[in-house]
């Protein structure tokens, strides 16, 4: 296992010592705590949830077990004497085991919390932490402000101990009962702890301090008064934004998702079921021309479709409709509890079909195009290429002309699309059909989804939580990260039957870059036959690749769509007329929470749907 060098790793230190003995010092009031896992002991450089690990592997064998028992009760080859007792032990195994746990994950399922007891007990440890945290800071906050005179106070008055003591201890039991190890979340709080325990005492503690800035030799670039006087600011604005707890803080009303103005598009005239599945429609808000284009935008199934809507300044549609582009964005996040049982083909293909053939009725004389972020790119493309299919036959030009696809993975393999890492998470703990068995009517919850999510970026919510914390030094730069904190935490479930074949068919299966992946057709031909991805080249689809060089969920390798199916023969990674483009940053997966980033995208997204010279190679 990589260690992660902690601020545990001892170093020289020169730092003054506090000379007020009224006052204790930090690693006295740190030595309350012990060593724990908030320590991060072993410099693990990623997390371990050894007990969520261990209980899923004893959950698959019971399952494993509980199968093959069945199986012997139906076997004619299995004596009827072994066939009874077969069927009573897995009917025990049943009762006793399976059901309390189908019931838990049911529940859990319904109200989208999380199932895994042991990750469902840290989160509510780091949530009390936090809490505590909170808590202490305040006792030694004078009108908002760290005074020293008040901190001596805090320490000589019996009052105060009474209130300051418990509390530490408690931080130090719940460093203890914590399930797991490694760079966790918890980690990220301790070492909060730790720079309020230094800001109080005006000590140092041992070890490396978080958030200072270190040369090449492990000494300091900043004095020790300049490093208590960030910390000091950082709480206080901590404090301020009641930003401790990063979760219940983007609860608040600055963590609202959402900036632009739309209109609900009501499709209830359209003989279909949509089960939830709603259509936004956000009309161009500029004062110059109108673009003679609108724009569909795909969301994944797994993430509010806020993702395109953060907040002002950190919005893709509010970018394009100042730009003149009218923007529809397809939302999943109100799916019902019948499209548990709907597969890829009705998100794949069927409510496609019916948006867009609604949007060309309401905009008869614009050109329509289309923008995919991550697995919504991934399943808009493969319906682009069948439609292509479809108007190819009926002797119909293409009516779609330009695809931009952010951070979109359409081949998944284990030799060249970086996919190896969540394909061998998903052999080993994966299994479908337990999935199935345990979750019964419900959807997948996404903290299901977010826990296979980390396990491919080490210590993924320890990163987010210390980053947090270190760029806490304004209010105003707290709480603009608010509503992307909302939109992180707060997924929405996955249809199982949808789940289930994006999972065998795209990511496993890889069928939609060895040309098996199928859909339905109103064509008799081409219905649930294989889609022929080249279909978008030669209807002249261009295609626009947005990828991050530091992306682990579609690493750049999965992101090849423009360079393989686009319509120019020459592949070209700069921005000029007449392209198929790919664009390739040095970003991460989720890069619209930055200003500067979003602001590069929407430059070459407005150029790459404005550019009308589409032939040149």
């Amino acid at each position: 296992m990589k260690r992660h060098k902690t601020v545990n790793d001892n170093i020289t230190s020169s730092e003054p010592n506090n000379a007020d003995s009224t006052i204790p010092s930090a690693s006295q009031l740190l030595a309350l705590s012990g060593i724990s896992a908030a320590d991060n002991p072993f410099g693990y450089a990623t997390a371990i949830h050894w007990k969520s690990d261990l209980s899923s592997l004893w959950l698959q064998g019971v399952y494993h077990w509980q199968q093959l028992l069945k199986d012997a009760e139906s076997s004619p080859w299995v004596p009827a004497t072994l066939s009874q007792a077969s069927a009573i032990s897995h009917q025990t195994i049943d009762q006793l085991l399976l059901n309390p746990i189908r019931k838990k994950m049911s529940e859990s399922a319904a109200n989208q919390t999380q199932p895994d007891p042991f990750r469902d007990h840290n989160d509510q440890i780091e949530s009390r932490y936090a809490v505590l945290l909170a808590d202490l800071c305040r006792i030694f906050l004078k009108q908002g402000q760290f005074d020293q005179q008040h901190i001596r106070e805090c320490f000589g008055s019996a009052d105060k101990a009474l209130q300051i003591f418990p509390l530490i201890l408690e931080l130090s039991v719940l460093e203890h009962s914590y399930h797991s190890a490694g760079l966790t979340r918890i980690v990220a709080l301790k070492e909060l702890y730790k720079t309020l325990l230094m800001a109080i005492t005006s000590t140092p503690v041992s070890g490396k301090h978080p958030y200072r800035r270190y040369g090449p030799d492990n000494t300091p670039l900043d004095s020790f008064d300049n490093y208590l006087q960030s910390l000091r600011n950082r709480l206080q604005c901590l404090a301020e934004a009641d930003a401790f707890d990063l979760v219940r803080f983007s609860e608040q009303p600055c963590g609202e998702i959402g900036c632009c103005e739309y209109q609900q598009i009501d499709c209830s005239a359209l003989d279909f079921d949509f089960h939830g599945v709603s259509l936004r429609y956000y009309p161009a808000t500029t004062d110059s021309k109108v673009e003679d284009t609108v724009l569909y935008l795909n969301s994944p199934l797994i993430n509010r479709p806020e993702i395109y809507d953060l907040a002002p300044g950190k919005s893709v549609i509010e970018g394009l409709t100042k730009a003149g582009f009218g923007v529809y964005l397809v939302d999943y996040s109100e799916l019902d509890r019948a499209s548990n049982s709907l597969g890829l083909d009705f998100f794949g293909k069927h409510i496609h079909d019916h948006f867009i053939d609604l949007i060309k009725q309401r905009h008869p004389e614009q050109h329509l195009n289309v923008m995919g972020y991550c697995m919504g790119g991934c399943l808009i493309l493969p319906y682009l290429a069948r439609r292509a299919q479809e108007l190819e036959l009926q002797g119909k030009p293409m009516d779609i002309q330009k695809v931009l696809l952010m951070a979109t993975p359409v081949r998944f393999d284990d030799e060249t699309s970086g996919q190896k890492p969540m394909r061998e998470q998903i052999r080993t703990w994966y299994n479908g059909d337990m999935l199935k068995d345990l979750l019964g009517d419900e959807k997948i919850p996404p903290q299901i989804i977010e826990s296979g999510m980390n396990q491919i970026q080490p210590g993924v919510r320890y990163t987010l939580t210390r980053g947090f914390f270190e760029r806490a030094t304004n209010v105003d730069a707290i709480r603009d990260a608010a509503p992307f904190l909302f939109w992180l935490n707060h997924g929405t479930s996955f249809p199982a039957q949808a789940h289930r074949e994006w999972i065998s068919k795209l990511f496993m299966g890889n069928q939609l870059w060895t040309g098996k992946y199928c859909l339905p057709s109103t064509e008799a031909t081409l219905d649930n036959q294989p889609v022929d991805m080249s279909a978008l080249k030669r209807a002249m689809v261009k295609i626009m690749d947005y990828r991050g060089e530091r992306d682990p969920i579609s690493p750049k390798g999965s992101c090849v769509a423009s360079e393989t199916w686009g319509c120019n023969s020459h592949h070209h990674a700069t921005t000029t007329t007449g392209l198929n483009r790919t664009i390739e940053k040095n970003i991460g997966h989720i890069f619209v929470v930055s200003k500067k980033h979003l602001g590069d995208y929407l430059k070459m997204a407005i150029e790459f749907y404005r550019d009308e010279d589409s032939t040149t190679s």
